[in-house]
C-alpha cells in the first residue's frame, strides 16, 4: 500500500471511530506513530477510551495534538502560566514540547500548580492552548537534562520533519513471498565489550547496541564492516538496551559514516548515553588519542532518538514491532522483544539484566506475549559465579570501611557513574546515618554528581519503596549533607594532600582514565588506605589487573607509563553487581513466560558462555547456542 494510500486509509478508521462534531484537522505519520491534530482537544481528555480504540482500530501507536493555532507562542504562553499559577507553588521549569503540544511545569509545590479539583491547571490550559503536565521538580537538578531538552527545542522544524521521513519509511509497502528471520552476532560474544548484534528479515534491518570494548587497547568496536550491516544508510534502526559505553558508546559514529535514521530507547537511555559519550571524548584527548566521533555526532544521536516508555509497543520496521522492558541493571535500561511479522516469530534481547530487585531498581521483566528465541547475556554465567545478597554486600562494605576509618586511612571505590555510584551512595549514606561506621566526608568525582541528578529526574524508573522515600517523605538520600561533590581540579588536589580519613567514589569504574586514576596514583603505596571493587572488571582493563592481586602496575600518565607499586589494601566486594549471577540467571529463563524454544548466549568470557549455554539445555532440554562473533544464526 502506497503512503497517500495509507494515511487515507487511516484518516477513514479514525472518522468512523470518534464522535460527530469532534473537528481533525490533520492526520499524519511522525516516527512510529500515527499523530492527530485536532481543534477537540477536551473530547479526547474526557474520553481515554476513545484513544484506545483509535489505536485498536489503526494497530499503531496514537498521539492526539491540539492543532498548532490553538497555542499560544512559547513566550506568552510562558508568562501566562508565571502569572496565573501562585508564587508559593515554586516553579522551577517550564518544559514545552512543541513536538507534543505539551507543557511540562516542574514545581516543588505540585499540588498548588493543580489547584483545587484541577481548577488552576484548567484555566491554564483555557489560556495557552497547550496541554499541561505538572511534576515535582527534581531535587537535584541536571544540567544534562535541561541542555537537552533546550537542544531539541531548538532542532524541532528538522525534528518534525525527520520523524516524518521515519514514518513513510516503516509504512513502505513491503513484498509477498518467503519470509525468514536472521541475527548476526557483531559484537560482545564469547567477550564482555562491543556489544551489537543485527536482526535481519527480508524486509527490514535492526541493530541492537553498538558499543565500544573499554577494555582493549584501542577501544575496539564491532563488526560494524560486516556486509550484513553495509551500507548503513540500510538499516531501519537502531536499539540500546542502556547507556553504558559498551552497549552505547559507538552510536553517534553511525552518523558520521551515513547512517540517517532513528535510534529507539528510553529517555534516561538517552541522556545518560549522552553524559558517558560526552565523557568518553573527554579522556580520549586526555590520554592522547583521536576519539573516534565528536560532539556534533553526539548531538544527531540526541535530535533522531525516539524514546520509548516499558511496555509501549511501537512500530520501528515494516515487519517488526518493538517493546521494551525494566531490565534492572541500570536506569532506563531494557530488554528489547521483537515481534516480527504478522505472528511470525518473537525474539527477546536481554542486554544487561539484574533478575533481582535492588536498592534502585525493580527486578528484570521476564514475561512476554511470546518468545521463541531469547539472546542472553552470561556475565556472571560461569559455575563459580555467585554472588552474595545486596545484605551481605552492606555488611561487608561496613566491616571495611569502619576498619579502614578507624585506622586514619582512605577508602577508593572506582565505581561507574551510573548505577553502581547511586547504590553504593545509598548504601553509605544509610550507614553514616546510623552511625554504623566512623563520621567522614564521602566525596563524589567525575559524571556521579550529575548522573545522579538525572536519576532524579526521571522517578518512574526507580522502584517504588526509593520513589515514595524521595517524593513523599520527603528523605532524599541523594542530597544528604554527607556527600561532597569534587567540582574542580583544586578540590581533588586538595582531598589528595589532606591527612585526614575519608571515602571517594570515583571514576572510571574499571579505572581506564578518569579521575580515580589521580587517586590512586597518589594512594597506591600506603597501606593505611584501601581499594574497593563493587563492579565487573573487564579483561585488560587496569582494574582487573590490579584485582588479579598485581602489586606493581604500570598506568598510563598524560601519554607516559609510570610504574607505581600497590600496597594498600585491595578488596572486592561482589554484591553490588548490577549483573545477575548464574543462579540468577537460570532463573530469569527457568521462570520465563513464555519459555523460549532456542537460546542464543553472549556478553561474556568464552567459558562463561559456553557453561551457561550447556547448563541451559540439560537443565530445560531447550536449543542453546553461544555463537561466535560475525556468525549468523537463522532463527526462522
Amino acid at each position: 500500500m502506497s503512503l497517500d494510500a495509507t494515511l487515507g486509509e487511516a484518516e477513514n478508521i479514525v472518522r468512523k471511530i470518534v464522535p460527530e462534531g469532534v473537528e481533525l484537522t490533520k492526520v499524519d505519520l511522525e516516527g512510529p506513530v500515527v499523530v492527530i491534530y485536532t481543534r477537540s482537544m477536551d473530547v479526547f481528555a474526557d474520553n481515554r477510551d476513545l484513544v484506545r480504540q483509535l489505536a485498536q482500530g489503526l494497530r499503531r501507536r496514537v498521539a492526539i495534538r491540539p492543532d498548532p493555532s490553538l497555542l499560544s507562542p512559547v513566550k506568552d504562553a510562558e508568562a501566562a502560566i508565571r502569572q496565573f499559577i501562585p508564587e508559593e507553588a515554586e516553579i522551577q521549569n517550564i518544559h514545552f514540547e512543541e513536538d507534543t503540544g505539551e507543557v511540562t511545569i516542574e514545581a516543588l509545590s505540585p499540588g498548588l500548580v493543580i489547584g483545587r479539583q484541577g481548577a488552576v491547571l484548567n484555566e491554564v490550559k483555557r489560556r495557552i492552548g497547550w496541554v499541561p503536565k505538572v511534576v515535582r521538580a527534581p531535587p537535584i537538578p541536571s544540567k544534562t537534562v535541561g541542555e537537552i531538552r533546550q537542544y531539541l527545542r531548538s532542532v524541532h522544524d528538522e525534528r518534525l520533519n525527520f520523524l516524518r521521513r521515519v514514518g513513510r519509511r516503516i509504512s513502505r509497502e513491503t513484498a509477498a513471498g518467503e519470509q525468514y528471520v536472521r541475527v548476526t552476532s557483531l559484537g560482545g560474544f564469547r567477550q564482555v565489550g562491543r556489544s551489537a548484534l543485527l536482526i535481519m528479515t527480508r524486509e527490514s534491518k535492526v541493530l541492537v547496541d553498538v558499543g565500544v570494548d573499554v577494555g582493549s587497547e584501542n577501544n575496539g568496536g564491532p563488526y560494524l564492516a560486516a556486509p550484513e550491516v553495509m551500507p548503513l544508510e540500510a538499516l531501519d534502526a537502531v536499539v540500546l538496551t542502556h547507556a553504558h559505553l559498551d552497549h552505547a558508546g559507538l552510536a553517534p559514529v553511525l552518523y558520521k559514516y551515513g547512517y540517517e535514521g532513528p535510534i529507539y530507547t528510553t529517555a534516561p537511555t538517552r541522556d545518560l548515553s549522552s553524559l558517558l559519550q560526552i565523557d568518553y571524548i573527554k579522556v580520549a584527548f586526555g590520554e592522547g588519542k583521536k576519539p573516534p566521533y565528536e560532539s556534533p555526532q553526539i548531538r544527531e544521536a540526541v535530535k533522531r532518538t525516539i524514546p520509548l516508555k516499558y511496555g509501549e509497543t511501537t512500530d520501528i520496521a515494516p515487519d517488526i514491532r518493538l517493546t521494551l522492558q525494566n531490565a534492572g541493571h541500570i536506569l532506563g535500561s531494557a530488554t528489547t522483544h521483537f515481534h516480527i511479522g504478522d505472528g511470525l516469530y518473537n525474539v527477546a534481547v536481554t542486554g544487561d539484566i539484574k533478575f533481582e530487585r535492588t536498592w534502585l531498581f525493580n527486578a528484570a521483566v521476564n514475561k512476554f506475549p511470546r518468545l521463541e528465541t531469547l539472546i542472553m547475556e552470561s556475565t556472571y554465567g560461569g559455575y563459580h559465579d555467585t554472588q552474595p545478597s545486596r545484605h551481605d554486600a552492606a555488611r561487608r562494605l561496613r566491616e571495611i570501611v569502619s576498619r579502614v576509618l578507624g585506622r586514619g586511612g582512605k577508602v577508593l571505590v572506582p565505581v561507574f557513574a551510573v548505577g553502581r555510584s547511586q547504590e553504593v551512595m545509598l548504601v553509605l549514606e544509610e550507614m553514616m546515618r546510623k552511625k554504623q561506621i566512623p563520621e567522614a566526608p564521602i566525596y563524589l568525582d567525575g559524571m556521579i554528581w550529575e548522573a545522579t541528578a538525572i536519576h532524579t529526574a526521571y522517578p518512574e524508573y526507580l522502584n517504588n519503596q526509593l520513589r515514595t522515600r524521595i517524593f513523599q517523605t520527603g528523605e532524599n538520600p541523594f542530597t544528604s549533607s554527607v556527600f561532597d561533590r569534587v567540582d574542580s581540579v583544586d578540590k581533588r588536589h586538595d582531598i589528595i594532600d589532606d591527612p585526614d580519613p575519608c571515602i571517594v567514589l570515583a571514576t572510571s569504574g574499571m579505572m581506564n582514565g578518569g579521575p580515580i586514576l589521580g587517586y590512586f596514583k597518589a594512594w597506591a603505596d600506603n597501606p593505611k588506605h584501601a581499594l574497593i571493587f563493587v563492579g565487573f572488571n573487564a579483561q585488560g582493563t587496569l582494574a582487573r589487573r590490579i584485582q588479579r592481586e598485581r602489586r606493581e602496575v604500570t598506568i598510563n600518565d598524560r601519554g607516559k607509563p609510570l610504574n607505581l607499586k600497590v600496597k594498600l589494601d585491595v578488596e572486592t566486594i561482589d554484591g553490588f553487581s548490577g549483573h545477575s549471577d548464574r543462579l540468577q540467571l537460570l532463573n530469569y529463563v527457568g521462570s520465563m513466560e513464555p519459555r523460549p524454544e532456542r537460546v542464543l548466549v553472549g556478553h561474556g568470557e568464552e567459558h562463561k558462555c559456553l557453561d551457561l549455554a550447556s547448563t541451559l539445555y540439560k537443565k530445560f532440554g531447550m536449543e542453546t547456542r553461544a555463537p561466535f562473533n560475525l556468525e549468523t544464526t537463522r532463527l526462522k
